[in-house]
């Protein structure tokens, strides 16, 4: 399982919420909404950007909301979307719901024309929430914004049923509510002091993906002008899924349920059930399902064909992308090696086999890059899909910047989810050094440069420099493992 790491406290009821001042009232598109006073500014916590998806509209694009009169106040917590408990997700799982579709906004003050952070949450499209990002000290400067957005089989399952509804088309309805909530940002973030001709697009692991499948999807474009790519790529370096095999996980679940095919009595179930039949689902392409919705499905509407593609004629954003030195173990762990880099890549598996010396004994363990398979997941699933969108942007003319993060507290291998908190968070990578400043000048300028700050270079296709963070700070580096990035070309 793709795990996340930001654990920022939680906003403590405000027990003045209840008596708002008249400026904190905004007055959006749906109806008005009182912000909560916090660090100077205001945060505004689970507005509805859209209808519940339940009943008959699980499993549908997402509807606006109905219209409200009165006040909304702030909500210490809003519900996070309904997802199963993996462990490290508990927290989310506990004010889980299916009414979820709501954000949150952190503003520094109701007047101005400040840039936008928009932050989409990682964990695997399974689990999750933006918990406190909006209250991350970054947000002193920008409008960040935090969306959530359908999980597991309510947001990512194709289902025959909900295709014939479609013309065809099924699935994605989580990237759909994303989508939804870029629009919302569009048309009432001005009220808030942002600027929608301003707004950033950044996630981190599945969040990433879904932000560089914002890149790649039609339906997204002009809503953003820069985006901030951590920890993923389109597809993961996995091929992307055709309609016709995402069906088939619809007839699995058919087949759990005892629907018959039936869409609308799936749509009567209740969450839970369907809930531990997500646990069921099973792609043979994969080594883990715990990926199964980290493939992308080419459902024809949101995504209408293969992400590279897609980019390939997309818009021109800014990006900022880059990944870890140790991301994860590998999918299925140790018993499922030989036919995870079979899978991943393809023509060149004999080739990769010599390159990770498979058939030797386990090297000793790399101080840095971790032990053999956690560098061959890591180069396989992150840093070379990392490299090879990076690529395939630059070549467009899009400027990039391309980063790899290696600091960890006390010198320990630096893993999945941990540049978060020295991005948004007060942790340092070097004395003196955080990710912040470079990550703010590139959502206020669409550069990361800045004075005092090591010189970031644009990523060309030929020379591939990157810069490397780690314990001795910013330092630019040549080509990421480039005799891996060899192995496979997917995204």
């Amino acid at each position: 399982m793709i795990k996340r790491l930001l654990a920022f406290a939680l906003l403590a009821a405000n027990p003045g919420q209840a008596q708002l001042q008249p400026a904190s009232v905004v007055r959006t598109e749906g109806g008005p909404v009182g912000g909560a006073p916090f660090d100077g500014g205001y945060v505004f916590r689970g507005i509805p950007f859209a209808a519940p998806p339940t009943g008959p509209l699980r499993w549908k694009p997402p509807q606006p909301p109905t219209p409200w009169r009165s006040v909304r106040a702030s909500q210490p917590q809003p519900a996070s979307c309904l997802q199963n408990d993996y462990g490290w997700n508990r927290g989310d799982v506990v004010i889980g719901s299916e009414d979820c579709l709501t954000l949150d906004v952190r503003t520094p003050a109701l007047v101005g024309h400040r840039p936008v952070l928009v932050w989409i949450h990682g964990g695997s499209n399974l689990a999750g929430g933006p918990n406190d990002i909006v209250l991350s000290d970054v947000g002193e400067k920008v409008v960040i914004v935090g969306v959530r957005y359908r999980l597991g089989l309510f947001g990512f399952l194709a289902h025959r049923g909900a295709a014939a509804e479609a013309g065809g088309h099924a699935g994605n309805y989580g990237l759909m509510d994303q989508a939804a909530a870029l629009g919302w940002v569009r048309r009432n973030i001005a009220r808030f002091g942002g600027d929608p001709d301003q707004v950033t697009i950044a996630g981190e692991s599945a969040g990433a993906q879904d932000v560089s499948l914002m890149l790649a999807a039609p339906s997204t474009r002009g809503l953003f002008r820069r985006a901030i790519v951590e920890s993923g790529t389109p597809g993961f370096g996995l091929p992307p899924r055709p309609l016709a095999e995402a069906l088939r996980l619809g007839d699995q679940l058919d087949a759990a349920m005892g629907s018959g095919g039936s869409i609308d009595k799936l749509r009567a179930m209740s969450a839970t059930a369907l809930l531990a039949a997500d646990r069921t689902l099973h792609d043979d392409a994969l080594e883990s399902d715990d990926y199964r919705f980290l493939r992308v499905t080419i459902d024809g509407a949101y995504l209408p064909d293969d992400p590279a593609a897609l980019l390939a004629r997309a818009g021109q954003p800014d990006v900022l992308i880059g990944s870890n030195r140790v991301e994860l173990n590998l999918p299925g762990d140790r018993p499922h090696r030989d036919a995870f880099v079979a899978k991943a890549t393809g023509p060149r598996e004999t080739a990769a086999r010599a390159y990770y010396r498979l058939d030797e004994p386990d090297p000793p363990v790399d101080p840095r890059l971790g032990e053999r398979d956690q560098i061959i997941a890591t180069d396989l699933t992150f840093r070379c899909p990392t490299v090879h969108l990076a690529t395939l942007l630059a070549r467009r003319g899009q400027r990039v910047w391309h980063y790899e993060f290696d600091a960890a507290p006390g010198g320990g291998r630096t893993t999945h989810a941990r540049e978060i908190s020295y991005a948004f968070g007060a942790d340092q990578y070097a004395p003196g050094q955080s990710l912040k400043p470079y990550w703010l000048n590139f959502i206020m300028t669409g550069d990361p440069n800045g004075p005092g700050l090591a010189t970031w270079p644009r990523f060309d296709p030929g020379a591939q420099q990157h810069l490397l963070f780690d314990s001795g700070g910013a330092h630019v580096e040549g080509p990421l493992r480039p005799e891996a990035c060899a192995l496979n070309a997917r995204l």
